[in-house]
């Protein structure tokens, strides 16, 4: 199992529950392909460096999870169609 960490920026001009709504089916494909949600770290609205779908402003989430090391190209490929997420990155953790 390695540490991963997903990177969201999710659509600032929506509520908070569709919000955190999107951070739940996020954490859902983790958890879907096997993987271990270890942690979900808010960072809050954000100013964007550059304009992404006519919009300044994401709400940013970091979400720490165990896997093996075919499911976050199985996450990505999911996360990629989600409404309401303007940018993802999915990162391995190495421990140093």
């Amino acid at each position: 199992m390695n540490k991963y960490e997903l990177a969201l920026v999710v659509n600032a001009k929506i509520e908070d529950d569709a919000r955190a709504a999107v951070v739940d089916k996020a954490k859902g494909y983790i958890e879907r392909f096997g993987g271990t949600v270890t942690d979900v770290e808010e960072q809050g609205k954000k100013r964007l460096a550059y304009e992404i779908q006519k919009m300044n402003e994401g709400y940013y989430f970091f979400i720490h999870f165990d896997a093996e090391p075919d499911v976050p190209a199985q996450v990505e490929k999911n996360v990629r169609i989600m409404d309401n997420v303007l940018r993802f990155l999915c990162v391995r953790n190495d421990e140093a």
